[in-house]
């Protein structure tokens, strides 16, 4: 016992004798890996296969002659960039370095299916331009059909036809977002693709684009430039550069689609990739604390044996390399079967996402050194840390160990401890608060967070005498004999109680964190609606992200014009820079928008903004020192700068925004011009049901938007909130099961540990079937524990990223905690205690009694 070889041998000869003891480490490990490798993998095909669609799509074009006007609001990734003229086309053909040039417009379009519903807008955009006829600058090929050539003919993109039941020959409606009576005239693919993601595009004929998309005809987006034969693109630009007027730019084609990659997938498969690396994380620390657990209770049933190997002469170095090394090979085995199960993982999630509606484009996986290195040596530190501090002890056991009656961990919970425990708490909730209420921090938060979830796992021992106690209190007088045997036996060592519950407790703390807040911003959304709309009914277009194409800025006015309507104002939307700072402004009928809405206290009037006049929130003037008949400088995206003065203080702004001008005021400066709600209140003595009805109607030539009551408004506005939600508990389910194999395991070496107590059971009486129910009840305790410390943990997290979040911008957040949902997850969390304990019941339900109490 003196050479490396034969520790691990011994390491080898451990792992074959007991092997069974590791199946749950070895199970945790690998479903670890597998996510991290799945999501690692997914993440590398996704991205290869977006440019490789992107490089397909943009192929023809050398250069993109825009403006350099551009507002950049915060908290969008792309800005509003001013039109250029489509007459600098004529200029651009000119030069010997082009082969052609053409007119990109680019605007918002949504289509309606054959079934009248509108196709997307829910995230990804809905886009509608002009179809650019020559095949090598548009970035769309024609499939099927012809390229539109007479007003009202458009070509759209396959995908969208398959998802919205359109075909050629088709008449279906284009909201831009005024109504307009198109027919489908062909399919088109992007890239080689039937479309990028869950993109829509629709093609129209050039002057049916400037005529729907643009404020006035003669305007694009963009200009797409080919270059001539032996021009480089950036010798292109460089021919284009002389001749282009100023405030306007050209680009290489391959950095315009660089750009327009990292606008499409870019942005979304950075928030995706980070979201599953998260709960891959998350996972992999619900995965320790159970591959610790596993660890520490072998350590202590084999210290008889370590106890000999010290007699017989092996040194504390080699008894601690030998478990290590057997950490290490479990985490070997397990990382390399995680790896293929990574694949496929995201092999069945090419296969999944396209029956979903999110096209998966094609393509091979693409499967990198980092993408299997990275799990393989997370998921071996994993294993190999969660075993350092039970090979510590292992190597710390005397060889008078050995002339011990029994061996097995008697540790419990010690006055250190708690002691340290209750100062990480305090030290937690000193942080949290701060980051809560004195310095609302979302970071410094989170860092108390962690700081809690140590003070949990440190005071967990100590937590779980008492805690056990109270949740088993009843089993007695329910069970009887069987309910107290469970009790005492959850109760007989608090570590390790403690320690496997803590893998449950994270899991559901993560699920009851996300519940309370998704809850908290529901009653967020109600407040708002309630404290600040006061009309009757709410016109929108469903929508969130950058899909959509708003409501058509008409429709306000028609529907104003109602017999049974009071006032019906619309809010659209526009860009400038405020004294050098990108905003959002609100463009509306103000006097409209202060019957409508609440607007809290009005210092000056909202109706004498003019042209010229500017409405700010209170909390925005705050910030910039502004008061009534104070200025601003607003810089448009069309480059003008105008002086505007002050004309409104207003209180709250959820819904108006924080700065409001007349539509006067920015019709000079506009875009494509939409509203995105539209409030209305109705006359005196019109019922909800009468009004509402003749709201429909008037709506119907519009595109048919939805016409919602307040709470109908409420309501959708936060149906995004469930879908999130629905796919945080997908991503969680994980988690928690891991937690409970980890139970399972748990479980399963205690029946190990007492064969001959539970023999000596059976011989004074006890019943298979009571041995199995006090098994199974012991499970029921730990998991209770668990799922009792997660919701009491997540709920008051929840309760911090709450108040972290609302003093971390404007908005006044409601907190509000769902009983009911709640109540589901911890009847889910202590179910799958009663389940975890089914199989080791079974096992310990079918001893030998003979030689159950023989056994030593």
């Amino acid at each position: 016992m003196t050479s490396t070889g034969a520790t691990v041998r011994l390491s080898l000869s451990s792992l074959r004798t007991h092997r069974r003891r590791f199946a749950g480490t070895l199970t945790a490990v690998l479903l670890g890996v597998a996510f991290l490798a799945g999501t690692l993998v997914m993440g590398d095909t996704l991205r290869a296969s977006f440019d490789t669609m992107f490089g397909n799509a943009a192929s023809g074009t050398d250069a993109v002659v825009r403006s350099t006007n551009v507002v950049t609001v915060s908290g969008e990734s792309e800005g509003t960039r001013q039109p250029v003229s489509t007459g600098l086309v004529r200029r651009i053909d000119r030069l010997p370095q082009v082969a052609a040039a053409a007119p990109d417009i680019q605007g918002a379009g949504q289509l309606l299916g054959a079934d009248g519903e509108p196709i997307g807008g829910q995230g990804p955009p809905t886009l509608a331009g002009n179809w650019i006829d020559d095949p090598e600058l548009n970035p769309y090929r024609l499939a099927e059909g012809h390229a539109p050539s007479a007003a009202g003919e458009v070509v759209i993109n396959r995908g969208t036809a398959d998802k919205g039941g359109l075909k050629i020959g088709d008449t279906t409606v284009l909201r831009t977002p005024d109504p307009v009576r198109v027919t489908v005239v062909g399919l088109a693919t992007f890239g080689g693709e039937d479309g990028m993601a869950q993109v829509t595009y629709t093609g129209m004929t050039l002057a049916d684009a400037e005529q729907h998309l643009t404020p006035k005809p003669g305007q694009a987006s963009s200009i797409q430039v080919r270059a001539g034969p032996g021009t480089s693109q950036q010798e292109l630009v460089e021919a284009l550069r002389p001749v282009l007027p100023p405030d306007t730019e050209a680009i290489t084609g391959q950095a315009s689609a660089a750009e327009n990659q990292d606008m499409i997938s870019g942005a979304f498969l950075s928030l995706f990739t980070t979201l599953l690396l998260v709960f891959s994380g998350i996972v992999l620390l619900v995965a320790t604390f159970s591959i610790h657990n596993t660890f520490a209770i072998v350590v202590a049933q084999r210290t008889r044996e370590n106890a000999l190997l010290r007699a017989l002469g092996a040194s504390r170095r080699q008894i601690l390399g030998s478990t290590l090394t057997e950490a290490a090979i479990v985490g070997v085995i397990a990382s390399a079967a995680g790896l293929a199960g990574g694949i496929g993982i995201a092999a069945g999630l090419q296969a999944l996402f396209p029956a979903i509606g999110f096209p998966f484009p094609d393509g091979s996986l693409v499967i990198s050194g980092v993408s299997m290195l990275l799990p393989l040596a997370v998921g071996v530190v994993v294993c190999a840390g969660s075993a350092l501090v039970p090979a510590v002890h292992a190597g710390r056991t005397a060889p008078l160990a050995a002339l011990r009656e029994t061996a097995v961990d008697d540790s419990a919970a010690s006055r250190p401890r708690a002691v340290t425990g209750l100062a990480l708490l305090t030290a937690a909730v000193g942080v949290i608060l701060t980051g809560a209420l004195a310095d609302p921090s979302i970071w410094l938060s989170a860092a108390g967070a962690v700081l809690a979830l140590a003070a949990f796992v440190v005071l967990g021992p100590v937590a779980s005498s008492y805690a056990v106690r109270i949740l088993g209190g009843p089993l007695g007088r329910l069970r009887g004999t069987t309910g107290r045997l469970a009790r005492r036996n959850a109760l007989r060592n608090p570590k390790r109680t403690a320690s496997t519950a803590t893998a449950l407790m994270i899991g559901v703390a993560v699920v009851s964190l996300f519940t309370v807040f998704g809850a908290s911003l529901k009653a967020t959304m109600n407040q708002t609606v309630d404290r600040s709309f006061a009309g009757d009914v709410a016109i929108s277009a469903p929508a969130f992200g950058a899909g959509g194409s708003g409501l058509s800025p008409g429709l306000a006015p028609a529907v104003d014009r109602l017999p049974d309507v009071d006032t019906a104002v619309g809010l659209g939307k526009g860009v400038a820079e405020v004294d050098g700072t990108g905003r959002a402004l609100t463009v509306t009928d103000p006097a409209a928008l202060a019957r409508v809405f609440d607007l809290g206290r009005i210092d000056g009037s909202m109706k004498t903004l003019g042209g010229d006049g500017l409405a700010v929130s209170d909390t925005e003037a705050g910030k910039r020192g502004l008061h009534t008949g104070s200025t601003a400088r607003l810089t448009f995206t069309d480059g003008q700068e105008r002086i505007f003065t002050v004309r409104a203080v207003y209180g709250q702004s959820e819904l108006a925004g924080d700065y409001v001008i007349t539509r006067r005021a920015w019709a000079p400066h506009r875009g494509q011009d939409s509203d995105s709600l539209i409030a209305v209140s109705f006359a005196d003595g019109v019922s909800t049901a009468d009004g509402k009805a003749a709201v429909e109607k008037a709506a119907a030539a519009y595109g048919n938007p939805d016409v919602q009551t307040r709470g109908e408004y409420a309501q959708s506005s936060a149906g995004g909130i469930d879908m999130m939600l629905t796919l945080v508990y997908a991503l969680l389910a994980l988690a928690v099961l891991i937690a409970l194999l980890g139970i399972a395991n748990t479980l399963t070496l205690a029946v190990h540990e007492r064969t001959r107590e539970l023999g000596l059971l059976r011989a004074v009486g006890q019943t298979r079937k009571q041995l199995r129910a006090m098994v199974r009840w012991e499970s029921v305790l730990v998991a209770a524990f668990g799922t009792a410390g997660g919701l009491l943990l997540g709920g008051f997290l929840g309760w911090v990223l709450v108040k972290a979040s609302e003093g971390a911008g404007d908005t006044a957040f409601a907190f509000a905690l769902p009983p009911m949902r709640l109540l589901v997850v911890a009847a889910v969390g202590i179910t799958a205690g009663a389940l975890a304990g089914w199989r080791p019941a079974r096992r310990a339900a079918r001893l030998d009694v003979l030689r159950a109490i023989a056994t030593d």
